[in-house]
């Protein structure tokens, strides 16, 4: 209180204490995004995204994608595993072998996001 009686005016926040912007990513596609960053944060799936996005068709059977890798195929098939939980392939049996896409829209989510943050 002042001398005069009157309640002291309330003195303004500092400037680091701003409200945030309301328009980051929300907590399900910030969930997501940081999925695709740990699948992208091992380099031969990296290199494996890469080898199946220059396929005619945008499409590659594992075993034409083991020898560019230089890994053995469990292990190919295990970095596409995990490509695909994190939506960036999608995966179809054909006899014996598997093959893999892109799907559709999920680099250019991936960029709209990190242009986004």
């Amino acid at each position: 209180m002042t001398t005069t009686g009157a309640p002291a005016p309330e003195a303004a926040p500092p400037a680091c204490c701003t409200a945030p912007a309301a328009d980051g990513l929300d907590d399900d596609r910030a969930a997501t995004l940081a999925r695709v960053f740990k699948a992208l944060g091992e380099p031969a799936r990296v290199r494996l995204l890469s080898l199946v996005a220059a396929q005619e068709g945008h499409e590659a059977c594992v075993c034409d994608l083991t020898a560019p890798v230089g890994l053995s195929q469990p292990t190919v098939s295990h970095h596409l595993k995990v490509l695909v939980e994190a939506g960036l392939l999608t995966r179809r049996q054909r006899g014996r072998w598997a093959y893999y896409a892109l799907t559709p829209g999920a680099l250019d989510q991936v960029a709209e996001d990190l242009r986004t943050l």
